[in-house]
């Protein structure tokens, strides 16, 4: 391919942003976040229970969570994207998390039954996290996820350039990931490097010395994603000392689109509000974290590791896929739960067990959503579909 120029780069995202949101129902729903968002505000978004202020992911499908490692190197399942956190409803996330699961049903070829056991085990699991004070994820996990797990604590650094940046020389190649930035966009990747913040946040891990040399061996645009293509996204090679390298992620934050409570105390700054959040909620990525202003940019910056992994769920039998709701909905119910206290805890999880039915118990207001959401995102995807066939041959 043409590798483009840094003005010709916004018209080549868009189209691959469309691609990717053509292939499945499920890649469409994962990308347009801003359907998601319109149905929220609408008047049947309004029907969702009403759970306390704490900080969500805002944006928690699957895709969004994965093997994390922290800063001692302990590898556990968590969230892992936090671009649309904000303090919100809760319930926003239970059912963006259940939209993600339906869909992905769907993708696996499971019949609607199926679909409605998942969400079933997803409000069990869900509740059960809320009567935990435990800190961790003590819920057996899933053979999908022991697998993405075993995977992750055997990646290596070595493995992680291979894949991110083809090899383990001190250059990223360009190609279709990563392309070539500006003068300006270099010059700024250099500065950046040089605070003292930055060296701070780099020597966090591996227990580095704190006075450590880094160096900026090489940078480029990163073409990553599918609802960020399009803002600023850097892959960045450094040398540690002259015999350590790493690689780190500088991403936009842009203006967070998921619903907020009013009169909540938040960060201004965007970038701000996303290590908030991760800090809230996934501590073992908000403490690898820095917000920082990049090309009078709000970015939020940090170091990859091999064992930072997506949950890729392509095709799953009934059992697992009844189990991954389960576990999932664990996880995102721990990381709500830790804000707390049990008085609070107590009264959400009462708040959920209403309108349930006695012989289905998915509460009326998930599964009416669900199926809301499903035939909205249905709609919306033959649509993308049928525009991005008609412009294909102009791509």
């Amino acid at each position: 391919m043409k590798i483009p120029f840094p003005d010709e780069r916004q018209e080549i995202l868009v189209a691959r942003r469309n691609k990717k949101m053509a292939l499945s129902p499920h890649a469409y729903m994962r990308g347009n976040t801003t359907n998601y968002y319109e149905w929220l505000h609408s008047q049947h978004g309004h029907s969702l229970p009403h759970g306390p202020a704490i900080w969500i992911c805002g944006d928690c499908h699957l895709g969004n969570l994965g093997p994390l490692a922290d800063t001692e190197g302990k590898v556990d399942v968590k969230i892992r994207d936090f671009d649309q956190t904000v303090i919100g409803n809760p319930a926003h996330d239970l059912l963006r998390l259940g939209l993600s699961l339906a869909t992905a049903a769907r993708d696996s070829n499971l019949p609607g039954v199926v679909t409605a056991h998942m969400l079933e085990h997803l409000m069990e699991s869900y509740e059960q996290a809320l009567d935990t004070d435990e800190e961790g994820i003590s819920m057996q996990k899933p053979n999908l996820v022991k697998i993405v797990i075993r995977n992750a604590l055997k990646r290596t650094w070595k493995k992680l350039a291979k894949e991110r940046i083809v090899n383990t020389q001190s250059i990223i190649p360009h190609g279709k990931s990563f392309w070539p930035l500006s003068k300006s966009e270099k010059t700024s990747i250099t500065q950046l490097f040089g605070k003292q913040e930055m060296l701070e946040l780099v020597t966090k891990l591996k227990s580095r010395d704190a006075d450590a040399k880094i160096k900026v061996l090489d940078a480029a645009y990163w073409v990553k994603g599918c609802s960020s293509l399009g803002l600023l996204r850097y892959a960045v090679l450094l040398s540690v000392d002259g015999d350590d390298y790493c690689i780190f992620d500088i991403k936009e934050a842009v203006h967070a689109i998921a619903p907020r409570y009013q009169h909540v105390s938040m960060p201004r700054d965007n970038a701000g509000r996303v290590v908030e959040g991760a800090n809230q909620m996934t501590p073992a990525l908000g403490e690898r974290m820095i917000a920082e202003r990049f090309l009078d940019h709000s970015v939020f910056i940090r170091e990859l590791l091999p064992q930072d992994l997506k949950l890729e769920l392509d095709q799953m039998s009934v059992e697992e896929a009844i189990r991954m709701s389960s576990y999932v909905a664990y996880v995102v119910g721990c990381a709500h739960a830790k804000q707390m206290d049990d008085g609070t805890r107590k009264s959400w999880r009462s708040e959920l067990k209403l309108n349930r039915s006695k012989s289905l118990d998915t509460p009326a207001w998930l599964w009416k959503s669900i199926v809301q959401l499903l035939a909205r995102h249905e709609a919306g995807y033959l649509e993308h579909c049928r525009k991005y066939a008609l412009r294909l041959d102009g791509y």
